[in-house]
């Protein structure tokens, strides 16, 4: 699946094996995050990660910073 354009946001829902493959990925890409200095919102319930990526200081619409971390992410594998 790849990221969609909704509500002014990219989203992508991400499937795993167990919770514990789920939040190994998270890990992964809160590191990333703090590199890229832009933070998503996500949620997590047992092995799907959730991902909304935007960015809040352009009013919440998606600029090349989410575009960015979103490919980025994509390479976590």
């Amino acid at each position: 699946m790849s990221w969609k354009k909704e509500n002014n946001r990219l989203y992508k829902s991400f499937e795993f094996a167990d919770f514990s493959s789920a939040f190994a990925f998270m890990t992964r890409v809160a590191l990333l995050a703090e590199k890229f200095d832009h933070h998503p919102s996500w949620k997590n319930t047992y092995n799907v990660v959730e991902i909304w990526l935007s960015t809040h200081d352009e009013g919440g619409v998606v600029t090349q910073k989410d575009k960015h971390l979103a490919e980025a992410i994509d390479r976590l594998g």
